[in-house]
């Protein structure tokens, strides 16, 4: 039998068609992580971090999944690229057409350096904390 665990992601885009990026972000995710068993409505915000004219579209969803954590970083990485999301080069925040975010998984604790759970900034974040709310 496989331990399925429950996930939620943080996905947000402001670049092109938000909303489509959104949408398909989505059903990828459905189709390499697992069941989308709920997501939020969208929630559009100014960016985070960083000056830009493009606002977001982001939403939370919640995910059944057999991935471990790592692996499940490695899946969403991919989709991003899949996606046209260029490497992350020098620490900073930019404009970006797809960005997935591990939020919570189970309640499990994770330090690692490329991957910490929960995500630690996600309590400073309207556009995490309204949408993860509306879906618990």
């Amino acid at each position: 039998m496989i331990d399925k665990h429950v996930v939620f992601l943080g996905i947000g885009s402001n670049l092109g068609d938000r909303q489509a990026n959104i949408s398909t972000a989505v059903s990828l995710i459905g189709k390499r992580v697992g069941d989308v068993v709920k997501c939020s409505s969208p929630f559009f915000s100014k960016p985070w971090g960083f000056e830009s004219k493009n606002d977001f579209v982001n939403v939370v969803v919640a995910c059944s999944t057999s991935l471990a954590p790592l692996q499940l970083l490695k899946v969403t990485q991919g989709i991003e690229r899949d996606m046209g999301r260029k490497k992350k080069t020098d620490g900073r925040y930019h404009d970006r057409i797809i960005d997935i975010d591990i939020l919570i998984y189970d309640d499990l604790h994770v330090d690692y350096p490329n991957l910490k759970i929960p995500h630690p900034l996600m309590k400073q974040r309207d556009f995490v904390m309204v949408p993860l709310q509306e879906i618990l």
